[in-house]
């Protein structure tokens, strides 16, 4: 009985099984590598692979290099927004209608934020290892105040300048009771407001006392719970589209 080596088609491939099980295990538990450091990785255990090679051997896998989606930063008792929520589970929506929501948004007008690459599988985004953290703020070109309600938008105002609780009570003060006017939201409406400082100052809650307001209890950092998010995303929509000067007044 004798042994002959038969001939294979093509040459043999330089990411062995275990070079291959390497890299897909280095990019699942570090996903924000680059393509240049995971073939660093590998040239550490001794495999001098290029980075096209490196790719599609990922791509067989299922990860592929995506933009890491930006999630808010929460503490604890940041999460209470939950509990918020299901107090109004049972609310009829009669009670909704007469909710005059508001936000801030920032309008970008030059540019875009920087994105960051993470390699991932299919419906995995959300996961921490595969997001950006981001803060409240930061900075912008434009900032906005605006509010709506059931029956169609209010006010829009354009903010000059830096933001503090004088200057937002004194928004507050020549448009907001024209707004619920304008929807005709009647006198015993409830008002939404976020949780910044400038909300929930003392002069500003002692204004919505004195304006015998009803203000609607709302969790800190509730990321796109407020439904003016929606509205915030045609306006961008549109800013990009038609430039500032067509859709700012």
């Amino acid at each position: 009985c004798t042994t002959t080596n038969l001939p294979r088609e093509g040459r043999p491939p330089k990411v062995t099984d275990q070079t291959r099980r390497a890299l897909i295990r280095e990019g699942t538990k570090r996903p924000k590598r680059t393509l240049k450091e995971l073939q660093s990785y590998t040239a550490e255990i001794g495999v001098s692979v290029h980075r096209t090679t490196l790719s599609h051997t990922l791509h067989r896998t299922g990860l592929y290099r995506r933009v890491a989606i930006k999630k808010t930063l929460l503490k604890e008792k940041e999460k209470t927004f939950f509990v918020v929520g299901k107090r109004h589970v049972g609310d009829s929506p009669n009670i909704w209608k007469k909710v005059l929501w508001s936000d801030e948004t920032k309008i970008e007008l030059f540019g875009h934020q920087e994105k960051c690459y993470v390699w991932h599988k299919p419906n995995i985004s959300h996961h921490p290892e595969n997001s950006i953290p981001t803060v409240k703020h930061g900075g912008g070109s434009i900032m906005l105040c605006g509010c709506f309600s059931s029956a169609g938008t209010g006010k829009l105002v354009r903010i000059e300048g830096m933001m503090d609780g004088a200057k937002y009570r004194t928004i507050l003060e020549g448009n907001l009771f024209q707004s619920s006017k304008d929807l005709r939201l009647g006198r015993r409406f409830t008002f939404q407001q976020g949780n910044d400082p400038m909300h929930t100052a003392k002069a500003t809650l002692e204004w919505f006392k004195g304006k015998h307001l009803n203000v609607l209890e709302w969790p800190s950092q509730s990321r796109d719970l407020n439904p003016t998010e929606n509205l915030w995303y045609d306006l961008k929509e549109l800013e990009q589209l038609e430039g500032a000067g067509a859709v700012l007044p």
